[in-house]
């Protein structure tokens, strides 16, 4: 596999039902990996660190959706640590029962970030959408209704898992639609110091200070350290003083220890999630 050293007992946990894009994320990324299928994210992370899964596959960022709210909420809590990252490119298609037509929908369920990504085929037939936890339960649940008249968002994998007809392939609004997914677990994983193409992602709560954001970020500045993504928090006060971060880099690295050592000058926390190979 790509990125992310496999071993013959891996087990990765994945919110969703067989089938979901989650699930596609952990075949691609690791061929000969045994998947578990979790309801919530929150199931999928405690059974990564209760030892139920070795690993758990988790999407952060999809380019029409943004980010995985819930995630984000989950992520600085969890003991895991992001040890790869992968891009799934997602291709939704409309899913029915056999027999059915276009014309026999009124009602199409699927998982509240892909209904929006196919808003313009939608509405092009005014059908009522209807939110489900994932793409692959929506599949699951038409299958089991055997109702003409719902169809339902997921992969073309589904339609084989359900025993579900294919009715319209590729109809989200956009071709670049894409998910990016985070590998999980429990232990650290430690990249190789020649490794050019690496990320760091990180946690930290900047002290209650004048200009502590401008001076944090300054300390990556000056020390030629790229970021690639910064996000904020609101913490329980509502202040807007915790940040999620990744950075080009390996933690091996002179100048990445550097700014590390020098931004503890402007924080109250950090937290290191995690060091690992990067697909982009």
């Amino acid at each position: 596999m790509d990125k992310v050293e496999e071993h013959s007992e891996m087990i990765i946990s994945f919110q969703g039902a067989p089938g979901a894009y989650s699930d596609l994320a952990c075949q691609e990324m690791c061929p000969s990996a045994k998947t578990l299928a979790c309801h919530s994210f929150e199931e999928a992370f405690l059974a990564a660190e209760n030892g139920k899964a070795t690993h758990a596959m988790i999407p952060v960022d999809n380019t029409l959706a943004g980010r995985v709210a819930d995630v984000h909420r989950l992520l600085p809590q969890s003991a895991l640590s992001i040890i790869g990252e992968h891009y799934l490119k997602i291709r939704h298609c409309l899913l029915g029962v056999k027999g059915a037509s276009l014309e026999d929908i009124e009602q199409v369920y699927s998982h509240v970030h892909a209904l929006p990504q196919c808003r313009k085929f939608i509405e092009r037939y005014n059908w009522k959408k209807i939110v489900r936890a994932d793409t692959a339960g929506a599949a699951q649940e038409v299958a089991e209704k055997g109702d003409k008249a719902i169809a339902a968002i997921a992969s073309s994998r589904t339609a084989e898992i359900y025993g579900l007809e294919i009715l319209k392939d590729d109809i989200q609004d956009e071709s670049h639609n894409t998910t990016r997914f985070i590998l999980l677990s429990k232990e650290a994983q430690d990249v190789d110091a020649k490794s050019e193409a690496c990320k760091t992602a990180f946690f930290f709560r900047v002290r209650d200070v004048p200009a502590a954001l401008y001076k944090a970020l300054g300390c990556f500045a000056v020390n030629g350290v790229q970021f690639t993504k910064l996000e904020s928090y609101v913490d329980p006060d509502f202040n807007a003083a915790f940040f999620f971060a990744e950075i080009r880099g390996n933690l091996l690295d002179l100048s990445v220890q550097t700014a590390f050592s020098e931004l503890e000058t402007y924080t109250e926390e950090i937290k290191i999630c995690g060091c690992y190979l990067a697909q982009r």
